[in-house]
């Protein structure tokens, strides 16, 4: 029995004194001092030491565990006192490097942009309407005079989710549910997504962003589109850039005009961008046809009122100078990190 202690005390004590961590500290705190440990067996065999041999064995085995307990609570101190420099060690962390700035988050340049809008139609007296993106059949189409042959109503052209729903493929949807809401005056731009099913390339996406416009009240003509659209155009881009209007066809709009900005990339001199014409297309406006003011119950003899919708891309597109609309759903922040 006494060299069984005496061998015991020497492994216990070097297994300890080579503990590298408190986990492995532990582990041979467990196998040599625990409750099912080595030490204990040892001192379970007692019974079967000679009578006048107990006395001597026993306070031998206590000098054991108390030496055991001892370099065991030492090495444990030390493990502690050395833990940060064992774990740069270990882990090879250089604390003398430079910390890394945070990236500091900005405004989507195309997010940006449709603000700005905002910001110019709000200060010429128009407040902001938001509607659903997932429409029915009525407020797409229906409400808005569209023919029951035209071919946005196609599902070559629009999204659809049942045959009587699907999503909206322009803002003019809310124009009509906005006006069943309110009695002239009305003075509306209505922000949002639209969706419609153009093969993506660089000027064409299936999801783009849209800001409507709506006036109704009495005594509306056209000049006050074009002056609005004018003033709109100025605060956008400066006193250089105008816009242009062509006639065109719209089923809620009657007259329709397309509306082409002077081309801020090149002066109005001709390019690439604007296909050597000096103008950018962005939209489209017109007076709202009777049809569409009788089908909210606004009397169309008395009322009138001008529409008017722009894509936000192709602004953003003009304002930085960018030439392909992809790039603003690339995600690729060598693109957004310019802005």
């Amino acid at each position: 029995m006494d060299d069984e202690l005496r061998q015991l005390a020497e492994e216990a004590t070097a297994a300890i004194v080579q503990a590298t961590d408190e986990k492995q500290l532990e582990a041979v705190r467990v196998k040599y001092l625990g409750r099912k440990g080595l030490l204990r067996q040892l001192q379970q065999g007692m019974k079967d030491v000679p009578a006048e041999d107990k006395p001597r064995v026993g306070k031998l085995m206590n000098e054991v565990s108390e030496q055991l307990k001892a370099v065991f609570a030492q090495r444990q101190e030390e493990l502690a006192a050395g833990e940060p420099a064992l774990r740069v060690d270990t882990e090879s962390v250089d604390v003398t490097l430079p910390g890394r700035n945070v990236r500091i988050g900005k405004r989507h340049p195309l997010l940006a942009a449709l603000d700005h809008m905002i910001e110019i139609f709000l200060g010429l007296g128009f407040s902001v309407v938001e509607g659903p993106e997932v429409e029915n059949y009525y407020y797409s189409f229906e409400a808005l005079n569209y023919p029951d042959y035209h071919p946005a109503m196609d599902e070559q052209a629009t999204f659809y989710v049942s045959d009587d729903v699907l999503l909206r493929s322009q803002t003019s949807t809310v124009q009509i549910r906005a006006m069943e809401q309110t009695q002239p005056p009305v003075r509306i731009i209505v922000p949002g997504r639209c969706f419609r099913r153009d093969t993506v390339d660089a000027t064409h996406c299936h999801t783009f962003y849209q800001l409507e416009g709506l006036l109704v009240d009495e005594g509306v003509t056209f000049a006050d589109l074009k002056g609005t659209l004018e003033a709109f155009a100025t605060g956008m881009f400066g006193e250089k850039c105008h816009m242009r209007f062509r006639p065109d066809f719209f089923p809620f709009t009657e007259p329709s005009a397309e509306i082409a900005l002077t081309c801020i990339l090149c002066g109005g001199e001709g390019c690439r961008v604007c296909s050597q014409t000096g103008w950018v297309e962005v939209g489209g406006s017109g007076m709202v046809d009777p049809n569409v003011l009788e089908k909210v119950g606004y009397d169309s003899e008395r009322y009138t009122g001008f529409a008017f919708g722009m894509g936000v891309e192709r602004l953003a597109m003009l304002m930085h100078g960018i030439d392909d609309i992809r790039l603003f759903y690339s995600g690729d922040m060598r693109f957004l990190k310019q802005f």
